[in-house]
């Protein structure tokens, strides 16, 4: 028997069973990716087979993970040579931010498109609470979002308030299964409370002291916005590290480098202070945002911006 999982609580997981019928699933024994080490073998999206335990008929043992056509992954935050799995077999991601509070880092969004760009996973960015914003900080919104959709990238500007965007966010969702994620407490939860009524996912107001979000959402879910219409619902992300990308690569990932890969005049140009290297040209005369290479050397250097 086929299915998929819709709901992962750490040892027991919700499979939507391709007979229309829910089960309550378990791992039979010890699950090894091929080349990948994780902390969790199963993430929601995942199509797995699955039989039934003589106990009980609601409850089915997996047994195998079918092969995915994508995930996006982080590095685990408690074991730095594992990987966590965040969501499988997704048609695109919707990263959800804010630059009101609790603002999200240009190195954040970064890292994140960066792990998507691994398996051309195209990325939708939200820009939420647009009603917090004054006129300066309009102005900088257009300017700052204006750096993504010039690469490629979906923008929308959003507010669960006034219900600016909602509209074209369900449009973008359509016939897709997508990747909803961000950091505590930049709305995602009431955006997806917005998308289906009804299902009241609990949200909790920002803490003014730290000026971070507080955890809503404890796992990671499939909900159905509508027919063959899927978000997958993660809880939210306080770091992001990169893994499985090395530095060889890593520019591969950045669309506007991409996109220059052979007109520097070294092959294996790192852009960092090769003489003739383009990317670094177009950093200095601007057509590359200063931003984004200072995202992409933190994330060759090691360095921490994670959040």
């Amino acid at each position: 028997m086929k299915g998929t999982i819709i709901r992962s609580t750490g040892s027991w997981y919700e499979i939507a069973g391709d007979d229309s019928k829910i089960y309550k699933g378990r791992l039979r024994g010890k699950f090894k990716i091929k080349d990948l080490r994780v902390t969790n073998p199963i993430a929601v999206g995942d199509r797995v087979e699955y039989e039934h335990e003589n106990t009980n008929e609601d409850t089915v043992s997996i047994h195998e993970i079918i092969q995915r056509k994508n995930y996006i992954i982080r590095q685990s935050v408690h074991k730095s040579a594992h990987g966590h799995l965040i969501a499988s077999n997704i048609d695109q991601s919707m990263l959800v931010v804010t630059l009101a509070m609790p603002r999200t880092s240009a190195g954040f969004i970064d890292r994140f498109l960066v792990s998507g760009e691994t398996f051309r996973i195209p990325a939708v960015i939200v820009f939420n609470k647009t009603d917090l914003y004054d006129e300066e900080g309009l102005a900088y919104l257009k300017e700052f979002s204006s750096i993504y959709s010039s690469l490629g990238y979906h923008c929308i500007n959003t507010s669960v308030v006034t219900g600016e965007g909602m509209k074209e966010v369900r449009d973008v969702l359509k016939g897709k299964t997508t990747l909803i994620s961000g950091h505590s407490g930049v709305g995602k939860s009431s955006i997806v409370n917005l998308l289906i009524p009804g299902l009241n996912l609990a949200t909790t107001e920002i803490s003014d002291f730290a000026n971070k979000g507080v955890h809503t959402t404890t796992f990671s879910e499939r909900f159905t916005v509508e027919e063959n219409t899927y978000l997958i619902d993660t809880p939210g992300i306080k770091e992001l590290g990169i893994f499985e990308i090395g530095n060889d690569e890593l520019s591969h990932y950045f669309p506007e480098m991409r996109a220059m890969l052979n007109e520097c005049k070294f092959n294996n140009c790192r852009h960092v202070n090769e003489p003739k290297c383009a990317v670094l040209a177009k950093v200095e005369s601007g057509e590359i945002a200063a931003s984004r290479y200072d995202s992409y050397m933190s994330m060759l250097l090691g360095t921490d911006n994670r959040k």
